[in-house]
This record gives C-alpha cells, structure tokens and sequence, in this order.
C-alpha cells in the first residue's frame, strides 16, 4: 500500500499529466510550493548561468514541459514531489498569473475591482484556483509577442503577478498547508484573453530615454543583436522582443530593427514574424514602426 506522500506524489503527476494535454508545460513542485529537484550546478565552484541547456534535471521552470514521457521522468527523478507547477508565459497560451493574496489582512480582490473600475476594463470568466490561505488565482492568457514579468505587489497590495519565467501552483497539488483547488464552475474554463487596459498595467513602465555617447550605443546594441543570437526555440520571440523593447526605449529601435531582424531570421524566425515583433515592441512603447 502506498504511503500518504506516495498517494500524493501519484495524484499530483496524474494533474500534471491532465495539465499538460491541454498545453500547459508543467514541473514537480515540493510540499514547500519551490521546484522539486535541486540544480545540479549548486555544488560547483564557478557556477555559470545553465536554462537546461546541460541536459539535467533541475533549473526549475526551466524544465517544464508537455511531454507525457518528460514528465513522468521529472516526477520519477522526485518521488517526494506533492505538487506541480504550471509555467507562465510560454507557448499555446502565454499563460499570465494574477496571485490575489489575502495576508496580513489585504483585501487584493477589491482592490483588482477598484483598478477595473479606474482602467475600464472586466476580468472575464476565466480559470480560478482557490489557494490553501483563502487567496485565488486568475488565469489569463497574453499575446505571443508581449513578455509580461513576474511582480509582486506593483500592481496593487496583495497583487503579485507570475509571467515569463514564473509558475503557478496548479490545481491538486498538495502543500504544508493545504490543497490547491479549482473554484466551482471554472474547471471547464479555457484562460480568457487578458484585457487589454490591464496587459498594459502589468508591463514595465517604459525607461526615460538618456542620450549616450555613439560607441556606448554601439555597444548597447551589439549587446542586443548577441542577447537575440543566444535564443533558444521556444525564447526567439520573447527574446527578440524584449530586445526591441530596450532598443525603442533607448532611441536605436529604428536603427536597431535590421540587425535584429537578422538576428532573428538565424534563430529559426521568418522575416515577416521578425518585423512583426518588432513592430508590436515600437507600438509597446509608444513608437511607430
């Protein structure tokens, strides 16, 4: 007979397996809510910065994935796992998290109500996870070419939001502290589109442009160009667009773009996809194509 953390660790692959078949990459979680497998790079004395590309298990959501095959390895490699996580951000649904916590008193649902009513916009129906501490979680889904970062709090107290690089604790993980549980009715839900008015709330204030010297902008943008070259699939159109953003923000995006789209087109990207991301960066930070 299974012993109750095995039971656990069952029901939570049996989740993430269900997860993953409607396209939600996935990662054994510990009843701590942090990744189940430790990186395999902690012990080593100069430790340079690895995404997976070292072929082991360990760099978080890093390893997410939809692979039945994957993921039964994951869980295999973590027997103590209760739990698993959903990443944010990646590809069908790009999926964007709003945490609405209520500790030490905060009301964060009323205050997502007040910015809805000051912004002009509804939350749809969409997927909501009931969490251990009373709080909830509001899946929604966000353009392919827009990178929403992960904050806490800068939305409004008790708001925290998991994007590119983050990852939501899905429905039947088991934690210290309780079960997470999808609220009655939304189960059968797709994430909703994120409205529009909020996606621009959850996205960085654009940075105040300084005028800098010829080779420090030369410079900048070479850096650019390289951080485009280094993508991987699954990161050509994230990183290309956070890319233009940066350049737009500081005055080289109309020099920048051909080089960028260069850039792009030796990751694996069309032209036309390029040139499209690119212009959704200038239009996201308030530039013309």
């Amino acid at each position: 007979m299974a012993t109750p953390d095995r039971q656990a660790t069952t029901l939570a692959l049996a989740h993430a397996l269900s997860a993953a078949e409607r396209g939600l990459a996935v990662i054994p979680l510990s009843r701590t809510k942090l990744p189940a497998l430790r990186s395999p790079h902690r012990d080593d004395p100069t430790p340079t910065p690895c995404r997976g590309e070292c072929g082991r298990f360990g760099h978080g959501v890093y390893d997410a994935s939809t692979d039945p095959h994957r993921i039964r390895e994951l869980f295999a490699a973590a027997p103590w796992a209760t739990g698993y996580g959903i990443a944010c951000g990646l590809h069908p649904h790009h999926l964007i998290g709003l945490d609405l916590d209520r500790k030490n008193g905060t009301d964060s649902s009323a205050a997502l109500r007040e910015l809805a009513l000051r912004h002009l916009f509804t939350i749809p129906e969409t997927v909501v996870v009931l969490t251990p501490s009373g709080g909830r979680h509001l899946w929604l889904t966000g353009p392919p070419d827009v990178v929403v970062p992960n904050s806490a709090s800068r939305l409004a107290p008790g708001i925290d939001i998991r994007g590119a690089g983050g990852y939501l604790v899905g429905p039947g993980s088991r934690t210290d502290h309780g079960v997470y549980g999808t609220a009655p009715g939304t189960a059968h839900l797709a994430p909703a589109p994120c409205p529009p008015p909020l996606l621009r709330l959850l996205l960085p204030p654009p940075r105040t442009h300084h005028p800098s010297a010829p080779a420090s902008t030369a410079q900048q943008g070479q850096g650019l160009v390289h951080f485009v070259l280094a993508a991987h699939e699954g990161q050509r159109n994230t990183r290309l667009f956070w890319a233009a953003c940066r350049a737009y923000e500081n005055g080289i995006g109309p020099n920048l773009a051909d080089a960028l789209v260069d850039a792009a087109v030796r990751t694996g990207l069309t032209e036309r996809e390029a040139r499209s991301t690119i212009a959704s960066a200038a239009r996201m930070t308030g530039h013309r194509p």
